[in-house]
Protein backbone atom coordinates (compact mmCIF):
# COMPACT_ATOMS: atom_id res chain seq x y z
CA UNK A 1 0.00 0.00 0.00
CA UNK A 2 1.39 3.72 -0.54
CA UNK A 3 1.26 5.25 2.66
CA UNK A 4 0.53 9.03 2.12
CA UNK A 5 0.27 12.67 4.26
CA UNK A 6 -2.08 14.89 3.83
CA UNK A 7 -0.89 18.74 3.16
CA UNK A 8 -2.54 22.23 3.83
CA UNK A 9 0.05 23.35 0.84
CA UNK A 10 2.69 25.98 2.09
CA UNK A 11 1.42 27.63 4.83
CA UNK A 12 0.57 24.46 6.19
CA UNK A 13 2.59 23.96 9.79
CA UNK A 14 3.89 20.79 8.66
CA UNK A 15 6.31 21.04 6.01
CA UNK A 16 6.71 18.54 3.11
CA UNK A 17 10.53 17.55 4.67
CA UNK A 18 9.14 16.58 7.97
CA UNK A 19 6.40 14.40 5.92
CA UNK A 20 9.40 13.38 4.01
CA UNK A 21 11.02 11.98 7.43
CA UNK A 22 8.06 10.50 8.75
CA UNK A 23 7.93 7.55 6.09
CA UNK A 24 4.90 8.97 3.30
CA UNK A 25 5.95 8.85 0.08
CA UNK A 26 2.98 10.42 -1.83
CA UNK A 27 1.35 13.62 -0.75
CA UNK A 28 -2.94 14.26 -0.44
CA UNK A 29 -4.00 18.02 -1.13
CA UNK A 30 -6.02 20.28 -3.19
CA UNK A 31 -5.51 23.67 -4.33
CA UNK A 32 -7.69 25.09 -1.46
CA UNK A 33 -7.09 28.94 -2.18
CA UNK A 34 -9.41 28.21 -5.30
CA UNK A 35 -12.75 28.99 -4.97
CA UNK A 36 -15.41 26.84 -5.20
CA UNK A 37 -16.40 25.81 -8.60
CA UNK A 38 -13.60 27.28 -10.18
CA UNK A 39 -11.99 25.28 -12.88
CA UNK A 40 -7.68 24.22 -11.79
CA UNK A 41 -5.65 25.53 -14.20
CA UNK A 42 -2.89 23.33 -15.60
CA UNK A 43 -0.18 25.64 -14.83
CA UNK A 44 -1.49 25.62 -10.69
CA UNK A 45 -1.63 22.00 -11.13
CA UNK A 46 1.49 21.52 -12.43
CA UNK A 47 3.57 24.21 -10.28
CA UNK A 48 2.03 22.12 -7.14
CA UNK A 49 3.06 18.81 -8.25
CA UNK A 50 6.64 19.86 -9.11
CA UNK A 51 6.64 21.53 -5.79
CA UNK A 52 5.73 18.37 -3.88
CA UNK A 53 8.46 16.46 -6.37
CA UNK A 54 11.35 18.52 -5.69
CA UNK A 55 11.16 17.19 -1.71
CA UNK A 56 11.23 13.82 -3.11
CA UNK A 57 7.43 13.09 -2.93
CA UNK A 58 4.54 12.22 -4.39
CA UNK A 59 1.02 14.02 -5.09
CA UNK A 60 -0.84 11.26 -5.59
CA UNK A 61 -4.48 11.76 -4.55
CA UNK A 62 -6.49 14.81 -4.83
CA UNK A 63 -8.01 15.70 -1.45
CA UNK A 64 -10.71 17.37 -2.17
CA UNK A 65 -12.22 18.97 -5.59
CA UNK A 66 -15.45 20.79 -4.09
CA UNK A 67 -18.22 20.29 -6.02
CA UNK A 68 -20.71 23.15 -5.70
CA UNK A 69 -23.52 23.11 -3.62
CA UNK A 70 -25.72 24.09 -7.13
CA UNK A 71 -24.55 20.61 -7.69
CA UNK A 72 -25.69 19.05 -4.50
CA UNK A 73 -28.99 21.42 -4.20
CA UNK A 74 -29.94 20.27 -8.61
CA UNK A 75 -30.05 24.58 -8.78
CA UNK A 76 -30.90 26.35 -11.91
CA UNK A 77 -27.62 26.03 -13.73
CA UNK A 78 -25.86 23.22 -12.37
CA UNK A 79 -24.40 21.20 -15.61
CA UNK A 80 -22.44 23.87 -15.79
CA UNK A 81 -20.66 24.27 -12.89
CA UNK A 82 -20.41 19.89 -13.09
CA UNK A 83 -19.08 20.24 -16.52
CA UNK A 84 -16.73 22.72 -14.61
CA UNK A 85 -15.73 20.33 -12.16
CA UNK A 86 -14.87 18.09 -15.03
CA UNK A 87 -12.33 19.73 -16.47
CA UNK A 88 -10.79 20.13 -13.32
CA UNK A 89 -9.82 16.47 -13.58
CA UNK A 90 -8.91 16.87 -17.75
CA UNK A 91 -6.10 19.27 -16.08
CA UNK A 92 -5.25 17.26 -13.03
CA UNK A 93 -4.97 13.91 -15.65
CA UNK A 94 -2.98 16.08 -17.75
CA UNK A 95 -0.48 16.10 -15.03
CA UNK A 96 -0.60 12.82 -14.10
CA UNK A 97 -2.36 13.11 -10.79
CA UNK A 98 -5.42 10.76 -11.63
CA UNK A 99 -7.08 10.03 -7.75
CA UNK A 100 -9.93 12.09 -6.58
CA UNK A 101 -11.19 12.65 -3.62
CA UNK A 102 -14.82 14.65 -3.01
CA UNK A 103 -17.54 14.23 -0.83
CA UNK A 104 -21.14 15.10 -1.37
CA UNK A 105 -22.43 16.66 1.98
CA UNK A 106 -24.49 19.60 2.34
CA UNK A 107 -22.69 22.71 3.35
CA UNK A 108 -20.60 21.63 5.93
CA UNK A 109 -17.98 19.20 5.12
CA UNK A 110 -16.82 16.86 8.43
CA UNK A 111 -18.39 18.02 11.34
CA UNK A 112 -16.95 19.18 15.33
CA UNK A 113 -18.36 20.37 18.28
CA UNK A 114 -15.14 20.32 20.11
CA UNK A 115 -11.40 20.83 18.37
CA UNK A 116 -9.14 20.01 21.28
CA UNK A 117 -11.01 17.30 24.27
CA UNK A 118 -8.89 16.30 26.84
CA UNK A 119 -8.28 12.27 27.55
CA UNK A 120 -7.32 10.68 30.03
CA UNK A 121 -3.85 10.44 29.42
CA UNK A 122 -2.95 14.00 28.49
CA UNK A 123 -3.49 13.96 24.98
CA UNK A 124 -5.58 16.19 23.28
CA UNK A 125 -8.50 15.38 20.15
CA UNK A 126 -11.46 15.88 18.04
CA UNK A 127 -14.98 15.76 19.79
CA UNK A 128 -18.46 15.68 18.47
CA UNK A 129 -20.50 15.87 21.16
CA UNK A 130 -24.43 15.48 20.42
CA UNK A 131 -25.12 17.75 23.43
CA UNK A 132 -23.26 20.85 22.32
CA UNK A 133 -24.75 19.78 18.73
CA UNK A 134 -28.13 19.76 19.83
CA UNK A 135 -27.56 23.05 22.06
CA UNK A 136 -26.21 24.51 18.93
CA UNK A 137 -29.31 23.28 16.73
CA UNK A 138 -31.86 24.48 18.81
CA UNK A 139 -30.90 27.37 20.89
CA UNK A 140 -27.96 28.81 18.81
CA UNK A 141 -29.34 28.69 15.79
CA UNK A 142 -32.83 27.85 16.39
CA UNK A 143 -33.69 25.87 13.57
CA UNK A 144 -37.22 25.60 13.20
CA UNK A 145 -38.10 22.16 14.27
CA UNK A 146 -35.06 21.40 15.65
CA UNK A 147 -35.96 19.66 18.64
CA UNK A 148 -37.32 16.69 16.57
CA UNK A 149 -34.38 16.00 15.43
CA UNK A 150 -33.28 15.08 18.17
CA UNK A 151 -33.07 12.57 21.36
CA UNK A 152 -35.91 13.62 24.26
CA UNK A 153 -32.61 12.96 26.57
CA UNK A 154 -30.15 15.05 24.67
CA UNK A 155 -32.62 18.15 23.82
CA UNK A 156 -33.19 18.19 28.08
CA UNK A 157 -29.12 18.11 28.65
CA UNK A 158 -28.78 20.58 25.63
CA UNK A 159 -32.07 22.73 27.39
CA UNK A 160 -29.64 22.50 30.64
CA UNK A 161 -26.43 22.43 29.85
CA UNK A 162 -27.61 26.45 27.51
CA UNK A 163 -28.96 27.49 30.55
CA UNK A 164 -25.18 28.21 31.90
CA UNK A 165 -23.39 28.41 28.78
CA UNK A 166 -21.64 31.82 28.37
CA UNK A 167 -21.50 33.94 25.65
CA UNK A 168 -17.91 33.18 24.61
CA UNK A 169 -18.50 29.47 25.03
CA UNK A 170 -21.32 29.80 22.71
CA UNK A 171 -19.31 31.57 19.94
CA UNK A 172 -16.28 29.53 20.33
CA UNK A 173 -19.13 26.74 19.50
CA UNK A 174 -20.77 28.26 16.84
CA UNK A 175 -17.00 28.95 15.33
CA UNK A 176 -16.09 25.54 15.69
CA UNK A 177 -19.19 23.69 14.27
CA UNK A 178 -19.59 26.47 10.93
CA UNK A 179 -16.70 28.34 10.39
CA UNK A 180 -15.18 25.49 8.46
CA UNK A 181 -12.64 22.49 9.69
CA UNK A 182 -9.37 21.93 8.00
CA UNK A 183 -10.23 21.04 3.81
CA UNK A 184 -13.94 22.54 4.31
CA UNK A 185 -15.47 23.29 0.62
CA UNK A 186 -17.42 26.20 2.49
CA UNK A 187 -17.29 28.48 5.69
CA UNK A 188 -20.41 30.85 7.19
CA UNK A 189 -21.79 33.34 10.04
CA UNK A 190 -24.64 32.59 11.86
CA UNK A 191 -26.96 34.63 9.55
CA UNK A 192 -25.41 33.07 6.08
CA UNK A 193 -25.79 29.68 7.63
CA UNK A 194 -29.20 29.89 8.54
CA UNK A 195 -29.34 31.48 4.57
CA UNK A 196 -27.94 28.37 3.23
CA UNK A 197 -30.04 26.12 5.30
CA UNK A 198 -33.11 27.52 3.88
CA UNK A 199 -32.13 26.95 0.15
CA UNK A 200 -32.37 23.43 1.63
CA UNK A 201 -35.72 23.42 2.20
CA UNK A 202 -37.78 20.24 0.75
CA UNK A 203 -34.09 18.86 -0.51
CA UNK A 204 -34.84 15.42 0.96
CA UNK A 205 -32.20 12.25 1.00
CA UNK A 206 -34.23 10.94 -1.78
CA UNK A 207 -33.33 14.71 -3.88
CA UNK A 208 -30.06 14.99 -2.63
CA UNK A 209 -29.22 11.14 -3.98
CA UNK A 210 -31.41 11.77 -7.33
CA UNK A 211 -28.73 14.88 -7.56
CA UNK A 212 -25.50 13.08 -7.14
CA UNK A 213 -26.66 10.32 -9.79
CA UNK A 214 -27.35 12.96 -11.70
CA UNK A 215 -24.12 14.76 -11.28
CA UNK A 216 -21.89 11.31 -11.17
CA UNK A 217 -23.39 10.43 -14.99
CA UNK A 218 -22.13 13.73 -16.04
CA UNK A 219 -18.57 13.45 -14.71
CA UNK A 220 -17.93 9.69 -14.56
CA UNK A 221 -17.66 8.90 -18.16
CA UNK A 222 -15.03 11.85 -18.45
CA UNK A 223 -13.40 10.16 -15.37
CA UNK A 224 -13.12 6.87 -17.22
CA UNK A 225 -12.15 8.11 -20.47
CA UNK A 226 -9.10 10.02 -18.67
CA UNK A 227 -8.24 7.11 -16.68
CA UNK A 228 -9.10 9.23 -13.00
CA UNK A 229 -10.64 7.13 -10.29
CA UNK A 230 -13.24 9.08 -7.81
CA UNK A 231 -13.49 8.35 -4.72
CA UNK A 232 -16.41 9.87 -2.44
CA UNK A 233 -15.87 10.25 0.59
CA UNK A 234 -18.62 9.88 3.56
CA UNK A 235 -20.66 11.29 5.34
CA UNK A 236 -18.80 13.04 8.68
CA UNK A 237 -20.76 12.22 11.06
CA UNK A 238 -22.68 9.68 9.12
CA UNK A 239 -26.54 10.85 10.05
CA UNK A 240 -28.06 13.79 9.48
CA UNK A 241 -27.59 17.20 11.49
CA UNK A 242 -29.11 20.25 11.35
CA UNK A 243 -32.20 18.99 9.20
CA UNK A 244 -29.68 18.47 6.24
CA UNK A 245 -29.75 15.22 4.29
CA UNK A 246 -27.05 12.40 4.17
CA UNK A 247 -26.89 9.82 1.47
CA UNK A 248 -23.56 8.43 2.14
CA UNK A 249 -23.48 6.91 5.44
CA UNK A 250 -24.50 2.90 5.02
CA UNK A 251 -23.20 -0.03 3.08
CA UNK A 252 -26.52 0.93 1.64
CA UNK A 253 -25.61 4.24 0.43
CA UNK A 254 -22.40 2.94 -1.06
CA UNK A 255 -23.90 0.22 -3.30
CA UNK A 256 -26.30 2.69 -3.99
CA UNK A 257 -23.87 4.85 -5.23
CA UNK A 258 -21.49 2.45 -6.59
CA UNK A 259 -25.12 1.40 -8.97
CA UNK A 260 -25.53 4.76 -10.28
CA UNK A 261 -22.68 4.74 -12.72
CA UNK A 262 -21.32 0.89 -12.92
CA UNK A 263 -17.89 1.69 -14.04
CA UNK A 264 -14.07 1.51 -12.07
CA UNK A 265 -14.11 5.12 -12.31
CA UNK A 266 -16.90 5.66 -10.13
CA UNK A 267 -15.08 4.52 -6.52
CA UNK A 268 -15.27 5.19 -2.80
CA UNK A 269 -12.34 6.56 -0.35
CA UNK A 270 -12.75 4.58 2.29
CA UNK A 271 -12.97 6.76 5.47
CA UNK A 272 -13.24 3.88 8.63
CA UNK A 273 -13.25 7.18 10.99
CA UNK A 274 -16.08 8.03 9.34
CA UNK A 275 -18.17 4.74 9.11
CA UNK A 276 -17.07 3.59 11.93
CA UNK A 277 -19.06 6.06 14.22
CA UNK A 278 -22.20 3.37 13.17
CA UNK A 279 -22.14 0.25 14.97
CA UNK A 280 -24.72 -0.75 12.08
CA UNK A 281 -21.90 -0.71 9.51
CA UNK A 282 -19.67 -3.77 9.47
CA UNK A 283 -16.30 -2.36 8.15
CA UNK A 284 -14.36 -5.27 7.56
CA UNK A 285 -17.50 -6.97 5.52
CA UNK A 286 -17.98 -3.55 3.69
CA UNK A 287 -14.51 -3.24 2.72
CA UNK A 288 -14.65 -7.05 1.06
CA UNK A 289 -18.08 -5.94 -0.30
CA UNK A 290 -17.10 -3.09 -2.28
CA UNK A 291 -13.16 -3.27 -2.25
CA UNK A 292 -12.71 -3.75 -6.39
CA UNK A 293 -14.02 0.15 -6.28
CA UNK A 294 -11.87 1.34 -3.48
CA UNK A 295 -9.53 4.38 -4.72
CA UNK A 296 -8.25 5.73 -1.53
CA UNK A 297 -8.66 4.59 2.24
CA UNK A 298 -8.78 6.94 5.24
CA UNK A 299 -8.10 4.48 8.50
CA UNK A 300 -8.42 5.96 11.77
CA UNK A 301 -10.79 5.32 14.90
CA UNK A 302 -13.24 6.57 16.93
CA UNK A 303 -15.19 5.44 20.03
CA UNK A 304 -19.15 5.88 20.81
CA UNK A 305 -19.38 7.65 24.10
CA UNK A 306 -22.18 6.54 26.59
CA UNK A 307 -25.10 8.11 24.80
CA UNK A 308 -24.01 6.39 21.41
CA UNK A 309 -24.25 9.38 19.13
CA UNK A 310 -21.59 11.39 20.62
CA UNK A 311 -17.85 10.17 19.64
CA UNK A 312 -14.50 11.05 19.85
CA UNK A 313 -11.09 10.21 17.81
CA UNK A 314 -9.69 7.05 19.13
CA UNK A 315 -6.31 6.19 19.27
CA UNK A 316 -5.52 4.44 15.51
CA UNK A 317 -5.70 0.64 16.88
CA UNK A 318 -8.25 1.49 19.37
CA UNK A 319 -11.60 2.27 19.56
CA UNK A 320 -14.27 0.96 17.73
CA UNK A 321 -12.82 -0.01 14.72
CA UNK A 322 -11.47 -3.14 14.34
CA UNK A 323 -7.97 -1.75 12.28
CA UNK A 324 -6.47 -5.13 12.25
CA UNK A 325 -9.24 -6.93 10.20
CA UNK A 326 -9.96 -3.85 8.25
CA UNK A 327 -6.13 -3.87 7.32
CA UNK A 328 -6.52 -7.43 6.40
CA UNK A 329 -9.86 -6.30 3.92
CA UNK A 330 -8.01 -3.79 2.22
CA UNK A 331 -5.06 -5.70 1.39
CA UNK A 332 -7.33 -8.05 -0.43
CA UNK A 333 -8.77 -5.40 -1.67
CA UNK A 334 -5.47 -4.41 -3.07
CA UNK A 335 -4.70 -7.71 -4.22
CA UNK A 336 -7.86 -8.10 -6.16
CA UNK A 337 -7.44 -4.78 -7.84
CA UNK A 338 -3.64 -6.13 -8.77
CA UNK A 339 -2.33 -1.93 -8.05
CA UNK A 340 -1.01 -0.55 -5.07
CA UNK A 341 -3.78 1.61 -3.38
CA UNK A 342 -3.04 4.77 -0.91
CA UNK A 343 -3.88 5.28 2.19
CA UNK A 344 -3.21 8.19 4.71
CA UNK A 345 -3.40 8.15 9.02
CA UNK A 346 -5.92 10.49 8.30
CA UNK A 347 -6.59 12.24 11.98
CA UNK A 348 -4.26 12.01 14.95
CA UNK A 349 -4.08 13.38 18.67
CA UNK A 350 -2.52 15.93 20.16
CA UNK A 351 0.83 14.50 21.73
CA UNK A 352 3.40 15.97 23.55
CA UNK A 353 5.20 18.76 21.14
CA UNK A 354 1.92 19.02 19.18
CA UNK A 355 0.50 20.45 21.87
CA UNK A 356 2.86 23.46 22.31
CA UNK A 357 2.85 24.32 18.53
CA UNK A 358 0.45 26.00 16.00
CA UNK A 359 -1.47 22.59 14.01
CA UNK A 360 -4.02 22.68 11.52
CA UNK A 361 -6.98 20.94 13.64
CA UNK A 362 -6.71 17.71 13.39
CA UNK A 363 -3.72 17.53 11.75
CA UNK A 364 -0.66 17.14 14.10
CA UNK A 365 2.19 16.09 12.94
CA UNK A 366 3.46 13.91 16.04
CA UNK A 367 0.05 12.15 15.93
CA UNK A 368 -0.11 11.52 12.80
CA UNK A 369 3.26 10.18 12.78
CA UNK A 370 2.71 8.03 15.40
CA UNK A 371 -0.82 6.53 13.80
CA UNK A 372 0.98 6.29 10.32
CA UNK A 373 3.86 4.04 12.43
CA UNK A 374 1.25 2.11 13.98
CA UNK A 375 -0.57 1.33 10.94
CA UNK A 376 3.14 1.06 8.86
CA UNK A 377 3.47 -2.11 11.62
CA UNK A 378 0.10 -3.55 11.57
CA UNK A 379 0.55 -3.83 7.10
CA UNK A 380 3.69 -5.06 7.23
CA UNK A 381 2.96 -7.92 9.98
CA UNK A 382 0.04 -8.82 7.61
CA UNK A 383 2.04 -8.92 4.77
CA UNK A 384 4.39 -10.95 5.86
CA UNK A 385 2.49 -13.65 7.68
CA UNK A 386 0.40 -14.20 4.37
Amino acid sequence: MIETWRWFGPNDPVTLNDIRQAGASGIVTALHSLANGTVWPVDAIAARRDMIAAAGLRWEVVESVPVHEDIKRGAKGWEAKADAWAQSLRNLAACGITTVCYNFMPLLDWTRTDLSFELPDGARCLRYDAVDAALFDIHILKRPGAEQSHRDDIVALARTRFASLTPQAAEALTQTIIAGLPGAEESFDLDGFRAHLALYHGIDAAQLRANLAAFLKRVVPVAQELGVRLGIHPDDPPFPIFGLPRVVSTADDLRAILEMVDSPANGLTFCTGSLGVRPDNDLPSMLEQFGARVAFLHLRATLREDNGVSFHEAPHLAGDVDMVAVARAALAAEAKQGRALPFRPDHGHMLAHDQRVASTPGYPYIGRLRGLAELRGVLHTLENIG
